[in-house]
This record gives structure tokens, sequence and C-alpha cells, in this order.
């Protein structure tokens, strides 16, 4: 059976909080992995203080994939986008190439097409679940993938299969339960829907909220001076920079554009029944909503 140590050699773009958590992640769960980072010249040096890396790279990125079995792209969507190409052209012929980006339609549809050659690299598209409302390598944190769903997104096995085809795919798999995730396949675009719905919209409409009580600030800070911890907590996400959601909101923008009008519709709905009691079976959806998150 192909295991995680097939994958020795691991190479990060992007050293911050999911490429410096998993590669920290891969420091304490996997100790025979040499990890190469690749970014900016401060972010590689961050990550190499923090231990993170044992190699860091910031100039050529055909030096850093030299060799590596694992290429994990830890990117925002559009720096993927631009860098698929080179890291085709260079990456070695035993690689696996994967991507922890928050949508995957485009990018899968552009790795299909350069990622084609059978006796080449290969491409998985990857996206965990985790992640928080900062970023940097100083958030980072070897547990961040502990008991999280990682969405894999690729043709790597049949219905009928146990385990993936390719033996660099089964190895990753490994990898990624040895650190706590926990694999969930799906397809591209039944991906991007589920994200829409469930990070994308809570995301905007925390924006949308936070945007709205800033402008009715007034000179005594009401009426954020008199909220609870209730609102502190709804309000997560709006401590996300809009550079992290920028490329997310443009690759999926259909999807979430239907999905604010829907929600915009139950918002109407809701303040037409704001003088009746059948509010009730709205907040008992929302309660046993609440219980299956908890429960996951």
């Amino acid at each position: 059976m192909p295991s995680a140590h097939l994958i020795q050699r691991v190479t990060i773009l992007g050293t911050g909080l999911i490429g410096g958590s998993f590669a920290l992640a891969l420091k304490k769960y996997a100790t025979d992995s040499h990890i190469t980072g690749w970014d900016r010249a401060e972010a590689v040096r961050d990550a190499k203080a923090r231990g993170a890396i044992d190699e860091a790279h910031h100039g050529e990125l055909a030096a850093a994939l030299r060799d590596a079995d694992l290429v994990y792209i830890a990117l925002p969507i559009g720096a993927t986008l631009d860098l698929l190409p080179e890291i085709a052209k260079h990456a070695a012929p035993h690689a696996l190439i994967t991507d922890a980006c928050s949508t995957k339609l485009r990018i899968v549809h552009s790795a299909t097409e350069l990622f084609h050659s059978p006796a080449g690299a290969i491409f998985l598209g990857g996206h965990p679940m985790a992640g928080r409302e900062v970023s940097g390598i100083s958030n980072a944190d070897a547990d961040l993938f502990q008991g999280q769903t990682y969405a894999l997104v690729g043709e790597a096995r049949t219905p009928e299969e146990k385990s993936p085809r390719d033996a660099r795919i089964a190895a990753f798999v490994k990898l990624l339960e040895k650190i706590g995730a926990r694999p969930l396949w799906l397809g591209a675009q039944q991906h991007d829907y589920a994200v829409g719905l469930s990070s994308h919209l809570p995301q905007l409409a925390a924006v949308a909220l936070a945007s709205f009580l800033y402008d009715r600030l007034d000179e005594n800070g009401l009426p954020i001076t008199l909220a609870g911890p209730g609102l502190r907590d709804s309000l997560r996400l709006a401590g996300s920079p809009y550079s992290v959601w920028r490329d997310i909101i443009l690759t999926n923008r259909e999807i979430i554009s239907a999905e604010l009008d829907l929600f915009a519709r139950r918002l109407d709905d809701l303040r037409e029944r704001l003088n009746s009691r059948k509010l009730e079976a709205d907040f008992d959806a929302a309660n046993e909503l609440y219980k299956l998150l908890r429960s996951l």
C-alpha cells in the first residue's frame, strides 16, 4: 500500500498562514520531510526563523521546485493561476502538484490543460477548510488542520475504488491524515457551490453587517459600546482583509451573486413577518443547523 514516505521533499510556495501551518504540521507529524519554502525574502526568512522550513528561496522558481516530490501551492488564486505554467514547466516528472486555494473551477481547468502528460507531474486540486481571520507565518499553527475537512478535487478515483489510483495522490492523502485532516473528495463545481454557501456568503454577510454598523457609529461609540460577545462572535469574519478575499470573490462571483439574491429574499421575508410569531420556524431551523455545526 502506498505510504506518505513517497513524499519526502516538499516545496511550499507561499509561507503565510496556510503554507506555514502546513510546513509546521509536517515538522511535527512527518519529521522525515525536507521542506523548501518559496516566497518574498522577508516571508521565507521569518518562516525559517520559526523552524517551519529547512531551505529558503525567494528568487528563481525553478530552483525551488527542483527534485520536489510534492509542490504545495499556498498562494492567492490569481498568483496561483499565473504561476501554474511555470510550475508545469519546471516540476520534476515524479512530482505531485497541489494547491490550497478557496475556489477550484478556474484552477482545475487551467491545471487540466497544463498537466496532461502521462509521464509527467500530476495536479490535484485541494482546499483545507481551516483558516483564521488573520494571516502570516506569525499566526501559523502546526495543529491548524486537526479535525478539519480537507477538500480534494480531481479524477483521482472511481466510486468503486477505496483509494486513489495514483500512488502519489494516495501518499498525499495519507500525509493529510497524518497531520490530522479529514480528506473529502468532490467535484470542482460542487466544491465552489458549497463553499459559496458555507464560506463566501457568511464572509460577505459579516462585511455587510460590520460596515453597516461602522457607518452608524456616533460620537460616543454607540451602538458598539453596548455590544456584547454575541456581536463579536458574529463578526469574527469581518477581520479578514480584502486582499485575501479579492480573488476568491472574482473567481466565484456567479455563484456568490445568486446566493446573495436568495439570501436577500430571505431577509425580506423575515422583515415581512416581524409582527407575527411565524419566525419560530426560522429559529428552529437555525438551531438545528447550529447543532449540526457543533457536531462536526
